[in-house]
This record gives C-alpha cells, structure tokens and sequence, in this order.
C-alpha cells in the first residue's frame, strides 16, 4: 500500500512539474460580444510631445475601464466609460465628460477613440462608418482605415488570420498611438 500511494505522489509530482501548453491566441467566434482584458504598453505622440506607459484595458459590453501605469506600477490615471459618460481619475484630480472622446479632448488635448477602438483592438472594423481594409498573405488584417484613423497592424500572436493583435499603430491629424500588447484575456 505504501509503495502504491508512493507511486501515485510520484506520478502526480511528475503532472504538476509538466510544462503549461501555450495555445495560440485567437478571436473568439462574434469577439463584439465578449468581454476582453488586455495588458501592455501604449505610447503617444502629439503635437511635439510624447509620452508612454502602461496600461490595462478591462472590456465589458457597456463599459470600460482603462488604467495607465507608471514605470514602476503605479496607477497614474484611471478612465472609466459607460452609456451614463466618462470619468478619469487621477492623484488629487477627477474630470468627467458624456464620453471618453471628449473626456480625453478636453484632458489631454487629443481624442481618444474609445467606441472605435474597442473593435480595433481585436482587427475589426467598427460597425459603425465606412471602413477600408487591407489582409496579409495570412488573412490578418495589416491596414484599417476608418473614421480619419488610419491603423496598421505589425505583429499577431497566431500566425492564422483569427490571431489576435500585439502591435498596432494607430494615426490621425498629426496624434500617433502605438499599441504594444504583452496579454490577452478573452
């Protein structure tokens, strides 16, 4: 009996130690109705200025909350959008605005496109406008264009055309986005 339990210890210690499997990270089927969170670095550029930090973008159908990270961890701003407006929250400062493009207008001088955005992250048109699109020899999308904003996709996490983005930059009227993706939750 000893030597049985000793057996089983010994296969289970082997389960435990086992390398996880990294599987490819894909689109869902309908990615639009599925809440996602994303974790990686974001950079700026406008108007001569520039400015990068983390962020950690939390999804959800009717909202979003997006936090910006200092070198060292530190949540330097919080943004939160639903269909009630905008807030963004930052060391001893609260803004509020209907929504998050006029709530970083105001704030920061820039729009952030929030409602387009939330399909760009996955290589997706947003429903809403006319769109042009341009696909790799992969089926990803490599160039977006909609609303004025032109978006260009350089790095995939899955070589198959549902792969998800790691890198996209995004420009328009002289504001450049850079969007480096570290994590995906889907």
């Amino acid at each position: 009996m000893y030597r049985l339990c000793l057996l089983c210890l010994f296969f289970l210690a082997g389960c435990v130690s086992a390398p996880p499997v990294h599987q490819p990270v894909t689109r869902p089927m309908q990615p639009e109705h599925l809440p996602f969170v994303l974790s990686g670095r974001i950079a700026v550029k406008h108007d001569g200025n520039h400015s990068s930090s983390g962020v950690r973008w939390m999804h959800c159908a009717e909202s979003d909350e997006i936090l910006l990270f200092a070198p060292l961890g530190q949540t330097v701003a919080r943004i939160r959008s639903d269909p009630q407006g905008a807030t963004l929250d930052m060391p001893l400062k609260h803004y509020e605005a209907k929504d998050a493009d006029g709530l970083t207008q105001q704030v920061l001088g820039w729009r952030l496109p929030l409602y387009g955005l939330r399909y760009w992250v996955l290589a997706l048109p947003a429903p809403m406008g006319a769109f042009d699109i341009e696909h790799n020899a992969n089926g990803q999308v490599m160039l977006l264009s909609q609303d004025g904003w032109v978006i260009r996709y350089t790095r995939y996490a899955a070589q198959t055309s549902d792969g998800l983005p790691l890198r996209l930059a995004m420009q328009r009227d002289g504001l450049e986005i850079q969007l480096l993706i570290d994590e995906w939750e889907i």
